[in-house]
């Protein structure tokens, strides 16, 4: 199977051995997203609305350089460091930004450095 590693200006810098996504068997695969800001590197915002704007524009800055959106993204997995206290507020913001029909998604409590929330999706790639 071959794989197309992407990389896209207005996204961060990965900060370790990983690429920022990856094209294969037909989807595109994003790696953990955090709030970062593309040009400082750092955490953007003190509380989970706002990291989760920043983490839902650093994501779409990356399915937009396959020429995806949210309406191609089929799973997302979600990290939030206090689920009990995070949940309402980051649902809200995911809510409003996501294409409907919402695509599967599965979200859980991590211990998370420095950062309150960290996405990661699964795109079909078009046609």
């Amino acid at each position: 199977m071959s794989r197309e590693v992407i990389s896209a200006d207005g996204v961060p810098a990965p900060g370790g051995a990983y690429s920022q996504a990856v094209v294969a068997g037909g989807f595109l695969y994003t790696a953990g997203t955090g709030p970062h800001d593309p040009v400082t590197g750092e955490v953007v915002g003190d509380d989970v609305a706002t990291q989760t704007r920043q983490v839902l524009g650093n994501l779409r800055a990356l399915l937009a350089a396959r020429g995806l959106d949210f309406s191609d993204v089929v799973k997302v997995t979600v990290h939030l460091a206090d689920l009990g206290r995070d949940y309402e507020a980051y649902n809200a913001v995911y809510e409003s930004a996501m294409a409907r029909p919402f695509p599967a998604r599965t979200t859980v409590g991590s211990t998370l450095d420095h950062k309150l929330v960290e996405i990661d999706m699964v795109a079909v790639l078009r046609d």
